[in-house]
């Protein structure tokens, strides 16, 4: 071997020394110590990390005398010597496992003045993890008990459905793209997004108002869904005849379409009319109060629980009573409404009625040494007797005579005119229509 090429063994000998060194060595380590309210699970020689990558390692866990968690940890070179402004977390590589947590350093800036070696972060410059657990324990044992069943539910609801869920998961993709443009359209309109969450707050909050309420209707909404999940049987049948239900119910939704335009216009014609609606339905309502009690009783009547004791029974055993009241009914129906009429002219004359019968004795009659006495000759004047036929034959209704008779003149009096008029007009009575007969100008003389 010539001396040249040993020469050129050795340079290349000497760099591979250097940069085994380089790579290798690191140029040394520092110590620090790390304080944190508590040790979040990290063992020894758990990571220390900037950016995911291992700059060092737990080498100590101590606990301080206020009983906090002091991790001591090595940082390499060149991530060490650390700066103040350096902070320190610990996190979790997965939920699947308990010792895999590792110390994520934010180092401070390059400028800062550098942490000596031994040096200490203080809690205010650490944060510890937050575990499944703590959550957990912020809840109430009825809250865990319910999640609990929440997801042994689920497992008993995804049990054997392996091959329906990889058929589901084909539309994953699609559901993300429609929620990722869901989520940039209300990003657009921030301030309907700002209202939708602060009315869900408020939603929210009445929500937690009625706790117990909430409680029974899950608790009811789960016995529901187990009364349908008990006629699965018959809920897939439902299932096989909705679309055919579907298919024939879609010409009569194409013709309530046009039923819908006719009816908006009797919607619009009977606005003016709903005004007095509500004013009828506050009077309305006293009334159904006080009529509970009457409908009930009548009810009671109608269909009581037993066998001949209601008047649905007496009608199903009495047919004949049945056919022979409906026409009686019917012709009763007819009659009083035939004699309203009748009774409506009658009416005004009601307090004169009284009055003679009243005083007939006193105002009509003549006196003698035993008192009063009248002679009457009752008048029947709607018949009139024929000799040759032996029969009574109608008198035309412009033959009879109207009203009391005074000698050859007919006095037609209106009701409440046998005295003198008062001074407050009530009398004569004159009704609405005028459709009584009578002359209101007849009244006795005098004030």
């Amino acid at each position: 071997m010539t001396v040249a090429r040993a020469a050129v063994f050795g340079v290349l000998a000497l760099a591979g020394v250097l940069v085994a060194l380089l790579l290798l060595g690191g140029g040394g380590t520092h110590r620090y110590k790390l304080i944190f309210a508590t040790a979040g699970q990290l063992v020894s020689d758990n990571d220390v990390q900037i950016g995911g990558r291992r700059i060092g390692a737990i080498k100590d866990i101590a606990l301080t005398r206020d009983n906090r968690a002091q991790i001591t940890i090595e940082v390499q070179e060149p991530y060490a010597p650390l700066h103040e402004g350096t902070t320190a977390i610990i996190r979790a590589t997965s939920l699947s496992g308990i010792a895999n947590r590792y110390i994520a350093l934010s180092p401070g800036p390059n400028n800062a003045p550098k942490i000596p070696d031994g040096g200490q972060l203080a809690q205010d410059k650490t944060t510890t993890i937050v575990d499944l657990d703590q959550i957990f324990n912020t809840l109430d044992k009825n809250t865990r008990n319910g999640l609990a069943q929440t997801i042994q539910g689920f497992a008993t609801w995804y049990q054997g459905k392996g091959r329906q869920a990889n058929a589901v998961a084909r539309y994953f993709s699609p559901s993300l793209a429609a929620t990722r443009r869901l989520a940039t359209q209300l990003a657009a309109d921030k301030p309907a997004l700002t209202a939708l969450v602060r009315n869900t707050g408020s939603v929210m909050r009445a929500l937690g108002a009625k706790s117990n309420t909430l409680t029974e209707l899950v608790s009811n909404t789960n016995t529901s869904l187990g009364a349908i999940a008990s006629e699965n049987v018959a809920l897939n049948q439902a299932l096989q005849y909705l679309p055919g239900t579907f298919r024939r119910a879609s010409s009569t939704f194409v013709d309530l379409r046009s039923l819908l335009g006719d009816f908006d216009k009797i919607v619009a014609a009977a606005k003016p009319a709903t005004k007095n609606l509500a004013p009828f339905l506050r009077e309305l309502e006293p009334l159904l109060t006080e009529s509970k009690p009457t409908v009930a009783q009548l009810a009671t009547l109608l269909r009581q629980p037993g066998s001949t004791n209601d008047l649905t029974d007496l009608l199903s055993s009495a047919p004949t009573l049945a056919s022979v009241a409906t026409p009686t009914f019917r012709d009763s129906i007819q009659a009083l409404n035939k004699s309203l009429p009748v009774l409506s002219f009658i009416r005004p004359y009601t307090p004169d009625f009284v009055g003679w019968l009243r005083d007939f004795g006193q105002s009509t009659s003549n006196y003698d040494a035993n008192g009063h006495y009248a002679r009457v000759q009752p008048v029947f004047n709607a018949f009139r007797y024929d000799t040759p036929s032996n029969t009574l034959v109608p008198v035309p209704p412009e033959e009879r005579v109207a009203g009391t008779q005074n000698g050859a003149q007919i006095v037609a009096r209106c009701p409440g005119s046998a005295i003198q008029a008062p001074a407050d007009g009530s009398a004569p009575f004159r009704d609405s229509n005028n459709s009584l007969d009578c002359n209101p100008a007849i009244v006795p003389p005098g004030p």
